[in-house]
């Protein structure tokens, strides 16, 4: 079974954002858009590289109203201390959320149970709480923080001109389809 389409399951956890260590549920993602990324683990290799892709372009996301959070099995405090020790990280201004549990990993389909890790898994969420997108990778592929945000700006799209659907590789400002019998073997 898919999770595209449904509504965030609950969860209540501690993130580290901006200093502090801020509660996060899944009534936090509601009435914007949101991305919630898993990775395995703090202090390792790939993981850092995207989390500073995702800082770097966290300005154009918040531009779209758009919120990032951050999640792996580590606590919240594993998260401060990546935070203040890796310059890489210590550019993140997103939530780190600590699923120290594995629920919300769990909730999201992306738990490795026998390493209690998670699964490089991406999922975009629109204001009323349902996932959009759902994307999981092998832990040995990182991810692009600009693809994210073009298929961000095509879920967004889509959610805003009924009707209309993406093609493969749009990007804001260039032709949509309107799905239609007249379509039908003439693309």
């Amino acid at each position: 079974m898919s999770l595209i389409n449904t509504q965030v399951k609950p969860f209540s956890a501690t993130a580290y954002h901006n200093g502090k260590f801020v509660p996060v549920t899944q009534d936090s993602l509601k009435g914007k858009w949101s991305v919630v990324f898993f990775y395995p683990a703090d202090f390792t290799f790939v993981c850092p590289t995207e989390l500073g892709d995702l800082a770097d372009h966290y300005d154009t996301f918040k531009a779209l109203g758009v919120e990032i959070y951050g999640v792996s099995t580590d606590t919240h405090f594993t998260h401060k201390a990546w935070h203040d020790t890796s310059e890489t990280i210590a550019k993140v201004n997103y939530p780190l959320i600590g699923d120290p549990t594995g629920a919300i990993t769990r909730n999201f389909e992306v738990m490795i149970e026998e390493e209690g890790l998670a699964l490089r898994g991406t999922f975009v969420i629109n204001p009323e709480g349902q996932i959009k997108l759902c994307e999981v990778h092998d832990n040995g592929i990182g991810r692009d923080a600009k693809e994210l945000l073009r298929k961000v700006q095509a879920a967004q799209y889509v959610a805003a001109h009924p009707g209309e659907v993406c093609p493969a590789k749009w990007t804001p400002g260039e032709k949509t389809l309107a799905p239609s019998l007249d379509l039908v073997g003439k693309i």
